[in-house]
């Protein structure tokens, strides 16, 4: 594709799309917290804890092991995880475990893979 090819030629506005798409238009809060929920994912290392606590439940040690970095590292990633809503924890005595928060990020996580491995 050559430059020009991504830019419209035409002048006129579709009114009508235009219309459809404000009228389905959502708050900018909402978006907002959309984008802050796919920034999440934006590093590496949390991709990795996300995709590891779609394997199975674990606790900060088996994730510090499983990636190869400090507790104390994975225990922030870990933060920023539960501030977007991926990832849960509960407590069994002394020991946090931790796992995907819910369904809808399971099949996130799925349908990202699927896409860049296509």
């Amino acid at each position: 594709m050559s430059k020009n090819e991504f830019f419209c030629d035409c002048t006129c506005v579709h009114e009508d799309a235009v219309q459809e798409v404000n009228k389905k238009m959502l708050s900018a809060e909402l978006f907002c917290r959309l984008s802050d929920f796919f920034k999440a994912l934006g590093d590496p290392t949390r991709t990795k804890i996300v995709w590891a606590l779609d394997q199975r439940e674990l606790c900060v040690c088996d994730l510090a092991n499983v990636l190869g970095m400090t507790k104390s590292a994975v225990s922030h990633q870990l933060a920023v995880l539960r501030s977007a809503a991926f990832v849960k924890c509960r407590r069994d005595g002394k020991t946090v475990y931790y796992s995907l928060d819910d369904d809808h990020v399971k099949k996130l996580l799925e349908a990202g893979f699927d896409h860049v491995t296509e």
